[in-house]
């Protein structure tokens, strides 16, 4: 008996796959109903989130906007058929206290400061963050720093520019220091110009600019910050300042000189093992006492630099990290290349230890960020502190979960928009397949 092969001589067309494969079938299939004990914990789940979404909304969608007091809401309830304290969201409160609570005690006739502060921090931010935007926005980038407290505190305009003016000699200074002496004397050179400029010279010189020329806006005290501009501006100033601050502090506990690497590794542990209301603390009361009799320190300005110095600490161990997880041949191989230590720091492992540490940069800013609540322990009214000050009116004593879920929005529009940066910048930077 004779075997015939057959061999296909055509390709057959390609067919589509099942329904039950692909689509939301196909995932469900394949993440919730994969078998029986994964099908009963999915049931059990949506029930219990059903639940949940249904009584929230039964309590969140209700038209108690326009109420004045919490005893108008409750009328309003009563009226629509529901009884109990907790029937219903009493939204009026955020109707009648939503611009104190964004804006604190800030004059009303001043807000167009604060919104175009930040309306600016975000045009400084773009070409820092996104790689197609304008190369011309880095003047606003590189002038925000002094722009933003002159917006935001107002003042002469002298004391910017005359900050600035310190920059602009320190890079003078760095640039010919440099030719003459070599690049790390023409920096040291260059900081304690700056230093001195701003020490011995800037104060009287601002002095006598503001009495020929009082150009400016009006002053607004610190102490009539508060809300969510409150918090924005600490955490923007500690997120901008810790990261450069951290890489300092990672570079210098791994140095080979022996006093540096002491200093850096002794802030970092003892920044590291103190909680910072503590550090608010010995910023709003302690530090006083060692100042010279009237000094005036502005308290929003202490709080910048304890939150800066706390999260730099953490910053810089998330950094070390990255450095120690580059393979050694990376260095050997900038050193090959005859580059110097700040040459291969700058192009060689900097930028793959910074994007390694990608995560845990985020993940510390996005801590920052939420770390601002505590200003409100040393009596400076963030939003939550300023919920408290809300509650204690007569008229909506009382309400508290729409209060901390209008805050709560807040925050999480703020710590889902830095996580979702995050992943792009991670996408944007791969380089693996």
């Amino acid at each position: 008996m004779s075997r015939l092969s057959f061999v296909r001589t055509e390709m057959l067309p390609e067919q589509a796959p099942p329904a039950s494969e692909v689509g939301i079938i196909g995932w469900m299939r394949a993440n919730l109903f994969s078998n029986w004990s994964n099908s009963i914990i999915s049931l059990v789940s949506i029930f219990a989130i059903y639940l949940v979404v249904t009584r929230l909304f039964n309590w969140a969608f209700v038209p108690t906007w326009a109420a004045g007091s919490l005893s108008e809401c409750r009328e309003i309830l009563a009226g629509a058929g529901r009884e109990g304290h907790n029937s219903g969201a009493c939204w009026g409160v955020i109707r009648e206290r939503w611009v104190q609570l964004l804006f604190g005690f800030y004059p009303p006739d001043q807000y167009w400061r604060p919104i175009l502060t930040f309306v600016l921090l975000g045009f400084a931010l773009a070409p820092v963050l996104y790689e197609n935007a304008s190369r011309k926005l880095l003047w606003l980038t590189a002038i925000y720093p002094f722009l933003m407290p002159f917006l935001l505190w107002g003042g002469t305009i002298w004391g910017p520019l005359l900050a600035l003016a310190g920059f602009v000699i320190g890079f003078f200074v760095y640039r010919f220091a440099t030719n003459a002496f070599g690049s790390l004397a023409g920096l040291i050179l260059a900081v304690v110009a700056a230093i001195l400029w701003w020490m011995f010279l800037s104060g009287p010189l601002n002095g006598v600019l503001s009495s020929i020329l009082n150009i400016g806006l009006e002053p607004v005290s610190s102490r009539d910050f508060g809300g969510f501009m409150l918090s924005i501006t600490i955490g923007v100033v500690a997120i901008a300042c810790s990261l450069p601050l951290g890489i300092i502090l990672a570079l210098g506990r791994q140095s080979d000189l022996l006093i540096v690497k002491a200093l850096c590794v002794g802030f970092i542990e003892f920044i590291r093992g103190v909680p910072l209301i503590t550090l608010l603390f010995v910023a709003s009361v302690l530090l006083n006492i060692f100042l010279p009799p009237g000094t005036n320190f502005d308290i929003i300005l202490r709080v910048l630099i304890m939150v800066t110095l706390f999260a730099s600490a953490y910053m810089a161990e998330v950094v070390r990290g990255g450095l120690a997880a580059l393979p050694k041949g990376q260095y050997e191989g900038s050193d090959s290349l005859g580059l110097d230590y700040w040459q291969s720091q700058r192009l060689v492992i900097m930028p793959q230890a910074l994007k390694i540490s990608i995560p845990g940069i985020v993940s510390t800013f996005i801590g920052v960020f939420k770390d601002t609540t505590l200003v409100s322990i040393i009596g400076l009214l963030d939003p939550l502190g300023l919920s408290n000050a809300i509650r204690a009116d007569s008229n909506w004593n009382g309400v508290v979960w729409e209060l901390y879920g209008f805050i709560a929005f807040f925050f999480f529009i703020f710590c889902f928009s830095m996580s979702r940066y995050s992943m792009y910048l991670e996408r944007r930077l791969k380089t693996t397949n």
